[in-house]
């Protein structure tokens, strides 16, 4: 449910420009969880980040990082020094902006494990809303480590899953050989898919598949979508943009 204040009669079908983001106001709109906006700006920007971290999640699935344990994990040398955890440090003299473009650019350069994509569709998609002057300013100090992320990203949790939401698949019964598949992380895109890097882009009911066929052998308990979903603040994000 939306409820928006201080709004004009007929704003609200002003502000989605694009068909995702048409098709993520449908999805609030929808939502049992109540979202209120004071101001049009406020809905129009969760709007446009939304589709911007669909979209990172895309061209990051297209640009060819490697799945890889941390113990694997690689990255492109001019912008990122590898840590002893297998997590990549921005490096003292690249800018934040062109580091984080370049996973996207040069996926070739780049192995990690999928919450350590997350967490970098998440800046894309935030880079692409409020620009590379204010990102690097609130973003300088970056570390890609697993679920470890710039305190300014602001990630909190909710109840109702939209596109551009970041959810996880558990698997309570995973291979103890394998422990990198006792879950997925994945983005929320358009249509009902996900993006779950190391799986690619599917259906909720062929993640679970996947993540069957990684169970102890002779199990029958099925991997499932949790309740964890989460998201950035996208108020606060608005806020540091200068929007």
């Amino acid at each position: 449910m939306i409820i928006t204040l201080n709004m004009e009669p007929g704003r609200l079908k002003q502000l989605s420009a694009s068909e995702v983001e048409r098709n993520i106001m449908n999805q609030l709109r929808l939502s049992p969880a109540v979202h209120i906006y004071r101001l049009p700006e406020q809905l129009d920007f969760e709007l446009r980040t939304r589709a911007a971290i669909v979209k990172a999640a895309k061209d990051f699935y297209a640009g060819g990082t490697k799945f890889a344990t941390f113990k694997n994990s690689r990255a492109n040398e001019q912008y990122w020094t590898r840590m002893s955890n297998g997590g990549f440090s921005l490096k003292e003299e690249a800018l934040p902006s062109e580091a984080i473009v370049d996973i996207f650019n040069n996926g070739y350069r780049y192995a990690m494990e999928c919450a350590t994509a997350m967490v970098v569709i998440l800046y894309k998609g935030v880079l692409d809303s409020i620009g590379a002057e204010a990102f690097n300013r609130h973003f300088n100090q970056l570390v890609l480590y697993d679920w470890q992320y710039d305190s300014d990203l602001q990630l909190i949790q909710t109840q109702q899953a939209a596109a551009g939401d970041v959810v996880y698949f558990e698997n309570p019964d995973f291979n103890p050989q394998t422990p990198e598949w006792q879950g997925e992380n994945a983005i929320v895109l358009d249509n009902s898919l996900y993006f779950g890097h190391g799986l690619g882009i599917s259906s909720a009911e062929s993640i679970i598949d996947a993540l069957n066929a990684k169970r102890k052998p002779g199990s029958t308990t099925s991997a499932f979508l949790s309740n964890l979903i989460v998201h950035p603040d996208f108020e606060y994000i608005r806020r540091l943009g200068g929007a």
